[in-house]
């Protein structure tokens, strides 16, 4: 349950924003604002349905502690880390989704691809497996996902179980401050001329 909602946020913020241009042409043909604002608030709405996830663990989380599971031990040092892996989350799943939102414009059928691509790098993480049962010719794989130290973070800080190495943590913030970088660029110069394409 730790994983699926660290991964619910970042699913819900690369489908959301991914049909930005698709689903707001007629406003943005309309009425000239920042752009960017659009997947922006869809990346910070999410953060009420994270809120309430997060809520319903502790609910579980709680009631585990209570009956006395020997399995659940909290970590302090990852819990520090889970504003930054929230907001690492939020930089992702933008940026991927502004990358196939810009190109969304040219090629509409891409956005049918979304959401069975997001289910599908859904297997490739480790949410209903840890990390340690991958065989090591494969682990590379799951490692090269970004958003694997991340659900690795959020099952490492409230049930003391997981792998978050620091090396993993790192490339996964590298990868993800150039996917939000290349987005952004994206995203700005197709918004000059999408109306012409949309």
């Amino acid at each position: 349950m730790s994983g699926i909602i660290a991964w619910n946020y970042f699913s819900n913020c690369l489908t959301s924003t991914s049909g930005t241009f698709t689903a707001n042409a007629g406003l943005f043909g309309k009425v000239y604002f920042p752009r960017i604002i659009v997947p922006l608030s869809k990346v910070i709405s999410g953060l009420s349905r994270l809120a309430i996830q997060v809520v319903m663990f502790l609910g579980f989380y709680v009631y585990f502690l209570i009956i006395g599971n020997q399995h659940i031990r909290f970590s302090f040092q990852a819990f520090l880390l889970m504003p930054l892996m929230i907001i690492q989350m939020a930089m992702l799943g933008q940026g991927l989704g502004m990358i196939i939102s810009s190109l969304t414009t040219k090629y509409r059928d891409l956005s049918h691809l979304v959401s069975f691509g997001v289910q599908l790098l859904m297997y490739a993480s480790p949410i209903v497996y840890p990390l340690s049962v991958v065989p090591e010719k494969y682990r590379i794989f799951i490692i090269a996902n970004p958003m694997t130290p991340v659900i690795e973070g959020f099952r490492q800080a409230f049930i003391g179980k997981g792998h978050l190495d620091f090396n993993m943590l790192i490339y996964s913030i590298i990868f993800t401050l150039i996917t939000f970088i290349l987005g952004l660029l994206i995203f700005n110069k197709v918004e000059q001329s999408f109306i012409d394409t949309v």
